[in-house]
């Protein structure tokens, strides 16, 4: 792990996060130790949209209990644990942040699905994995942190089996203007490195990935928000567990800014959908 990769694994690190995530299903009446992964779902999908997102981006791929899927950027496993009970599929997800990977294998294992997710620390741009290992790959949420798009592109090009896809849903600048931090992936510049949709495309190409779909989010994200504020309408705190828990106490300014920074237009959410040749 370089430099750059330690600052971005500190600023996702909290040694107590199981522990809170187990308090607060506890405080909601779950089991911590039997659970189905609905019971997480406030918790385990940091990113714009949630479980919605996520079951819109792999509802465009093709995935069956015969899939071998990576989640690059895992996370505490939500996508994982999401994909592979819904699909039946082999799961494995990599992630820089000790602390998440911690917290992915226990949570998968209270959800009963130990079986077919696994989870490894590692950096999405040297994947310690053969080549031709995987027939999906994901990305949701994690270039934002990636300085060096091409070798992120080349490594999921190198990992995918012939004829595989890479689908990526990433925060990307969409306009001008300086972005307001502190942001939920980064709280200064130093760690922050979203890039265009073009120069996503721009890195797909040059690692010989093509563009099978392109979506903007904006409207979706902007919707997703509205019912975020509906719902803590009232509220006198935050709930026992959420994306809180992840971000600390600084969450709700976070958040206030990446809203401020999309109805302002300079960045969304964007999916591309990208196929390796066969």
């Amino acid at each position: 792990m370089n430099g750059h990769e330690e600052a971005v694994a500190r600023h996702y690190g909290r040694s107590d996060l199981l522990v809170r995530i187990r308090a607060g299903l506890s405080a909601l009446g779950h089991d911590p130790d039997r659970l189905s992964p609905d019971d997480l779902k406030p918790v385990d999908e940091f990113h714009i949209g949630g479980a919605e997102a996520t079951a819109d981006l792999v509802g465009q791929l093709e995935i069956d209990v015969n899939t071998d899927l990576l989640d690059i950027g895992c996370g505490i496993g939500g996508t994982a644990r999401l994909v592979a009970a819904r699909h039946g599929c082999r799961v494995t997800g990599i992630d820089l942040t000790p602390e998440y990977v911690d917290c992915a294998r226990a949570l998968s294992a209270a959800a009963g699905l130990g079986q077919t997710v696994s989870f490894e620390e590692a950096s999405a741009t040297e994947l310690p994995f053969a080549d031709h290992s995987f027939d999906v790959a994901t990305l949701i949420h994690v270039g934002m942190n990636v300085s060096d798009k091409a070798a992120l592109m080349r490594e999921a090009r190198r990992v995918l089996r012939n004829g595989g896809t890479f689908a990526v849903y990433e925060v990307m600048r969409t306009g001008p203007g300086e972005l307001d931090y502190p942001v939920p992936w980064a709280v200064t510049p130093e760690t922050s490195f979203v890039d265009t949709p073009e120069g996503y495309v721009k890195a797909a190409g040059g690692a010989g990935l093509t563009v099978a779909s392109r979506r903007e989010r904006r409207d979706f994200a902007l919707d997703y928000f509205d019912r975020m504020k509906a719902d803590m309408q009232g509220r006198s705190g935050p709930p026992p567990i959420g994306l809180h828990l992840l971000m600390g106490e600084s969450a709700p300014v976070k958040i206030g800014n990446m809203i401020a920074n999309i109805e302002a237009g300079r960045i969304a959410p964007v999916e591309l959908v990208l196929s390796k040749p066969r």
